[in-house]
C-alpha cells in the first residue's frame, strides 16, 4: 500500500473543480437554511439547471461562454420562482417536499431521450468547453507543486473558481451584515414577529431563495467548466453530500461552508483511495474493491448522523444560530 500516493491523491482533491463547485453550493445552501431557515432539499436541481443552462446555451445556440453563464443564472432564478411562489407562504416542510421533487423531475427531463439532441440524454453533454478554454490566458503545459500539478486548462478553471468563491463569500458577508440580512435571520427565528413589524416575509424568503439558488447554480456552472455533465450526477445523494458539507463546517456561518466542503471531499477522497488499498493487501478480506467504494458512502452517512447528534452547529458554527438545536 503506497500511503504517499494515497495522500497525494487526497491532497489533489482540494483544488478540483468539483470541490470548488461544492463550496459554492454549500454557501448557497447556507443562505437558504443557515440564514433564512429554508429547507431546500433540491440542491442538486439548482446545480443541474445552472450546469445545463450553461452547456446548452453553448452547445445548441453557440452562445459565448459569459452569456451562457448568465443564462444558467437566469434559469436558476426562474427555477426558484416556480418552486417558491406556491410554497413559501406555507410551512417550511412544504418547501422541502417541493424542492426534492422538483430536482428529481428536472433530472428526469434532462435524462429523457425526447430531447436527446439538446440535453444529450443519458450521455450528457461534452462539447461545450472549447470557448471557455480558448479564453485561457495561461501558458500551455502542465505545472504546479507536488499534488497540485495541473494542465493549463485545469488551472484556468481553478483560478476562475477561486475568484468566484472569494466574490461570493464577500457578497454573503456583506448581505448578512446589512439590514436585509438581519431581517432574514429574524425570519429564521420567528417569522410571525417579523411580520408583526410590517415586513413582507414572503418577499424576503423569495429573495433569499433566489440568492441562494443563484449561488448554487454557480457551483454547477463551475463544475461544468471543468468536466462534462451528465444527468445521473445530479441525484438526491448529491444534495445529501452538500448538506453534509454544510453541517460539517457550520450552517449559519460565512466560512463554514467553505471549510466543510473542502473537508468533505478530502475525507471522501482519502477513504476512496484507502479502503480499496486495504482490500488489496488483505486487511479487509470480507470486501471486494467495488464493495469498499460502497462502504465509503456508508461511512459518510454514519458521519452525518453523528455530526447532527453531537455537534449540529458544525466546526465553525454556534448553537445560538440554529433553532433546531435549542
Amino acid at each position: 500500500m503506497d500511503i504517499l500516493q494515497i495522500l497525494s491523491n487526497t491532497a489533489a482533491q482540494i483544488l478540483e473543480p468539483v470541490t470548488l463547485g461544492f463550496v459554492l453550493a454549500a454557501i448557497g445552501l447556507s443562505v437558504h437554511f443557515g440564514f433564512a431557515g429554508l429547507l431546500n432539499m433540491g440542491v442538486a436541481g439548482f446545480m443541474a439547471i445552472g450546469a445545463y443552462g450553461f452547456a446548452i446555451s453553448i452547445d445548441t445556440f453557440s452562445a459565448p461562454w459569459p452569456l451562457a453563464v448568465l443564462v444558467g443564472l437566469v434559469a436558476a432564478v426562474l427555477f426558484a420562482l416556480v418552486m417558491g411562489i406556491p410554497t413559501l407562504r406555507l410551512r417550511g416542510d412544504y418547501l422541502a417536499i417541493v424542492t426534492i421533487a422538483a430536482a428529481e423531475v428536472l433530472r428526469l427531463l434532462f435524462l429523457t431521450s425526447t430531447w436527446r439532441s439538446v440535453t444529450g440524454s443519458s450521455d450528457g453533454l461534452t462539447r461545450f468547453q472549447s470557448g471557455f478554454r480558448a479564453s485561457n490566458p495561461l501558458p500551455e503545459g502542465r505545472y504546479g507543486l507536488g499534488p497540485w500539478t495541473y494542465t493549463s486548462n485545469q488551472w484556468w478553471v481553478i483560478l476562475v473558481g477561486l475568484v468566484v468563491i472569494a466574490v461570493v463569500v464577500l457578497l454573503v458577508w456583506l448581505a448578512m451584515r446589512s439590514p436585509w440580512g438581519r431581517v432574514i435571520r429574524g425570519i429564521r427565528e420567528d417569522e410571525d414577529a417579523v411580520r408583526s413589524l410590517g415586513k413582507n416575509v414572503f418577499a424576503y424568503k423569495m429573495q433569499a431563495l433566489i440568492l441562494g439558488g443563484v449561488i448554487i447554480a454557480l457551483g454547477g456552472i463551475l463544475t461544468a467548466m471543468g468536466t462534462n455533465i451528465n444527468p445521473n450526477v445530479y441525484v438526491t445523494s448529491q444534495t445529501f453530500y452538500i448538506w453534509t458539507a454544510l453541517l460539517l463546517g457550520g450552517a449559519a456561518t460565512i466560512f463554514g461552508p467553505v471549510l466543510g466542503a473542502v473537508l468533505f471531499w478530502v475525507v471522501r477522497a482519502f477513504l476512496s483511495n484507502l479502503l480499496p488499498a486495504l482490500v488489496k493487501i488483505g486487511w479487509l478480506p470480507f470486501l471486494t474493491s467495488e464493495q469498499s467504494q460502497m462502504l465509503v458512502f456508508v461511512l459518510v452517512g454514519i458521519a452525518l448522523v453523528l455530526l447532527v447528534i453531537f455537534r449540529p452547529q458544525g466546526i465553525l458554527g454556534s448553537k445560538k444560530e440554529l433553532t433546531f438545536v435549542r
